[in-house]
C-alpha cells in the first residue's frame, strides 16, 4: 500500500470537543488548518470515554474490549492511588507505532498514554507518574521510556515544569515537541496535551479557565506549524489535531461502594482499611463497572442487581441506567464486569466506601482533593452534546472537506492508511473522504 505521507504530526488536545468549534474557528492557527485542510464535525468517542482507553483506541482502531485498556486505572480495591494502565504490554494486538517500526519509520511520543516501555517507539517520553511515596518521578519516567532522549529533554526544558501542574506541563511538552522536530528527523510525532482537560475538571466544562486553555492550545499549534516551516518540513507533513472525548459539568459525587459496604459486600477493619470484597464499584467517572469477586456467586449478583433496579427508578440516586457485563461488552466496554452503570446528568462516581453515598462538590473540594471535579468524562457516547473533534491538513489531506461524522475507532485505520500501513482487522474504517486520491492530484476534484 503506497503511503500518502511519510511525515505525520498527531496533536492530541485532550478533551477538545465538537462544542468547541465556535471558539476555535475564530483562532488564527486553528483557522489556518481549517483553511488548508478538512475536518469532521462530530466524532463519536468510546465507552467508557476515558483518556487511556481513548488514546489506545486512536492508535489501534479498536474498542476497549478488543485492545484491552478498559479503564484508566487498574482494579485494586481499597488502594488509595491505584496504578494506571501505563505500559504498552497491557495493549492487545498491534498499534500504529508498532507497524511504523516494522516499516523502519522513526517515531516519537510525548506523554502519549499507555506507551510505557513501548519497544516500537524510537523516542519515547511516556505519560507515567510516581504514585508511591518511595518512587522518584524522573527515575520512573526514565525506566519506562527512552532514557537518553528523556534526559536530554529534562536537561533542556525541565525547568519549565511545575510538577504535573498545567499549563506548565503542556509548555514542557511543546518545547520538547519543537526540539524533536528540529533534531530527530521523525516520521511520526505524537504529542498529548492535557491543559484543557485539567482546567475542565477543575473549573467546569465551559469555564473561563477552559477557554483560556483553548487559547493557549492555539498558540501551541502555531509554534508547531512555525517550526515545521522553519525546518522546511511543512509542505511534506500531515498535521492531525484531535480530541479523545468531551466533558460534562457535574457537581455531585456518588459512592456506590458505601451501599455495597452497608449490605455486607465490602468489609473493612477498625482502621477503615478494606479487607475483603464480594462486590466493588470501579469508577470510570461518568460511568462505573461493578465487579463481583466470585462471578459464580449468584446470591451476590442477585443482591447487587436488586439494589441497582431500586436506584435506577429513584431520580435522586444519580444513576441513570445499568447494564449487564454482556451488554457492556457489546458496547465495547469490559464484558468481565458484572454490571456497568451510567451516571445521570450532573453526577459522577468515586470509589469511597466510607462516608456518605452522595456528596455535593464545591470548588473548595476540588482544590483540596484530586478525586473531586466540576466536570468529567467517562460517560456513554450517547450522551447529548458529547462528541469530540478531528481535523487534518497537509500532505495527503483534501482541502475544504467537511465530514459530518466519524468514530474514534476510525482514526487509527485512517492514520495508518496515510502512512501506507495496515492495522489489521480493526473495529474502525478508513475515512476516505478526508484523503487525497490520484484524481485529486490531477484536478479531478
Amino acid at each position: 500500500m503506497e503511503a500518502l505521507t511519510k511525515n505525520l504530526v498527531v496533536i492530541s488536545f485532550d478533551c477538545l470537543a465538537a462544542n468547541d468549534y465556535e471558539l476555535i474557528k475564530t483562532l488564527p492557527n486553528f483557522q489556518r488548518i481549517f483553511r488548508e485542510g478538512s475536518y469532521v464535525q462530530n466524532v463519536e468517542t468510546i465507552y467508557p470515554s476515558l483518556t487511556y482507553p481513548c488514546h489506545t483506541t486512536i492508535v489501534t482502531g479498536n474498542y476497549p474490549i478488543k485492545h484491552g485498556i478498559i479503564n484508566n486505572t487498574l482494579l485494586q480495591p481499597g488502594v488509595a492511588s491505584p496504578d494506571w494502565n501505563w505500559y504498552r504490554s497491557a495493549i492487545k494486538g498491534t498499534t500504529l507505532y508498532d507497524e511504523a517500526n516494522k516499516a523502519n519509520l522513526t517515531t516519537a511520543a510525548l506523554l502519549w498514554p499507555v506507551t510505557g516501555r513501548a519497544k516500537g517507539i524510537t523516542y519515547n517520553l511516556p505519560e507515567i507518574f510516581a504514585n508511591r511515596p518511595w518512587q522518584n518521578q524522573i527515575m520512573v519516567s526514565l525506566f519506562s521510556g527512552t532514557p537518553g532522549y528523556q534526559w536530554e529533554l529534562n536537561q533542556r526544558f525541565g525547568h519549565i515544569r511545575n510538577g504535573l501542574n498545567q499549563p506548565e506541563l503542556d509548555d514542557f511538552v511543546l518545547e520538547s515537541a519543537i526540539h524533536t522536530i528540529k533534531t530527530k528527523s521523525t516520521n511520526i510525532l505524537m504529542a498529548h496535551f492535557t491543559d484543557l482537560d485539567t482546567k475542565r475538571h477543575h473549573f467546569g466544562a465551559f469555564s473561563e479557565e477552559a477557554k483560556q486553555a483553548i487559547l493557549r492550545h492555539d498558540v501551541r499549534l502555531g509554534r508547531i506549524i512555525e517550526t515545521l516551516e522553519e525546518c522546511g518540513l511543512y509542505e511534506e507533513t500531515t498535521i492531525v489535531i484531535l480530541g479523545d472525548h468531551a466533558a460534562l459539568d457535574e457537581n455531585r459525587a456518588v459512592s456506590l461502594n458505601v451501599l455495597l459496604r452497608e449490605k455486607g459486600l465490602i468489609e473493612v477493619n477498625k482502621k477503615g482499611k478494606l479487607t475483603s470484597w464480594d462486590a466493588y464499584c470501579k469508577t470510570c467517572d461518568g460511568s462505573a463497572y461493578i465487579y463481583v469477586n466470585n462471578p459464580n456467586d449468584s446470591d451476590t449478583l442477585r443482591n447487587v442487581e436488586k439494589m441497582l433496579k431500586e436506584l435506577v427508578i429513584n431520580p435522586d440516586s444519580g444513576i441513570e441506567q445499568y447494564m449487564t457485563g454482556m451488554q457492556a461488552g457489546k458496547r465495547g466496554a469490559d464484558s468481565r464486569c458484572a454490571f456497568m452503570i451510567e451516571a445521570s446528568q450532573g453526577f459522577y462516581f468515586i470509589e469511597d466506601y466510607e462516608g456518605r453515598y452522595m456528596k455535593q462538590v464545591t470548588r473548595e473540594d476540588v482544590l483540596s482533593n484530586k478525586k473531586y471535579m466540576l466536570a468529567c468524562h467517562g460517560y456513554s457516547p450517547d450522551k447529548p452534546n458529547y462528541k469530540t473533534f478531528f481535523m487534518a491538513a497537509g500532505k495527503g489531506i483534501r482541502k475544504n472537506v467537511t465530514v459530518p461524522s466519524m468514530k474514534l475507532v476510525d482514526i487509527g485505520p485512517t492514520l495508518a492508511f496515510l502512512l501506507g500501513l495496515h492495522l489489521g482487522d480493526t473495529d474502525g474504517e478508513v475515512i476516505h473522504p478526508l484523503l487525497q486520491t490520484e484524481t485529486d492530484n490531477i484536478g479531478g476534484l
